[in-house]
């Protein structure tokens, strides 16, 4: 699990074509890998990778070919600046949101305008995902955690503070920059409770029917 908050700025230091899958090496001068471990977990742009080999400088890991598919990890070049953040502990403050590093998505954005010192940035989201984004609710795009200002059923708005700007790779988006969307974890399993079976394997969709059938009236 991760929090959303983004603990240093990376770079791709090579990828390696393994077939339909590669292994991707990005190097960080500042995330300090002295205590990953091989097999730890270290999110990129929002995608939870697995260590498969480290030093103190960079660290390699095997992306699936569902991982490229899904995400934008398959469009990242040598150089290409990343979002990086370590899996965190039991002790770690949780500032952001959690976070699993399972992209939902791809969304794009639509718009980028300043407003004082931020900037707002409007995103397109595919239309199977507008449903689980809310009014003030959080949502993490390339690894950030991000609140929502505005939701509409193509997309949302957020508002990128310049330390948001500086410290992650937001500040270098484009209009029509493609970009991982991991949404609330609470809101996919909720759909699922509502959607699932019970113990005695009837559905149990909720539904104002369900409600009354049960005893709750308006």
């Amino acid at each position: 699990m991760f929090t959303g908050l983004v603990a240093a700025l990376g770079q791709v230091a090579s990828i390696e074509k393994r077939g339909d899958e590669s292994r991707m090496s990005f190097a960080s001068a500042s995330l300090g890998l002295s205590d990953a471990q091989l097999g730890d977990s270290i999110a990129i742009n929002g995608v939870c990778l697995t260590v498969v080999s480290k030093n103190d400088a960079q660290f390699a890991a095997d992306v699936s070919a569902e991982t490229l598919a899904c995400t934008t990890l398959g469009a990242l070049k040598l150089g290409s600046r990343v979002n990086l953040e370590k899996a965190l502990l039991p002790t770690t403050r949780l500032g952001g949101h959690m976070v699993s590093g399972h992209v939902d998505g791809v969304a794009t954005v639509a718009a980028i305008k300043q407003q004082g010192e931020s900037i707002i940035i409007n995103f397109d989201v595919p239309p199977q995902l507008s449903k689980y984004i809310a009014v003030k609710g959080s949502i993490c795009v390339d690894g950030v955690s991000l609140t929502t200002n505005v939701v509409s059923d193509s997309g949302f708005v957020v508002n990128i503070i310049p330390h948001t700007q500086q410290q992650t790779i937001i500040g270098e988006y484009q209009q029509g920059s493609r970009v991982n969307i991991e949404v609330d974890v609470v809101a996919r399993y909720l759909e699922r409770l509502l959607q699932g079976a019970g113990s005695d394997g009837k559905q149990t969709t909720i539904s104002r029917e369900f409600l009354a059938s049960q005893g709750f009236g308006d």
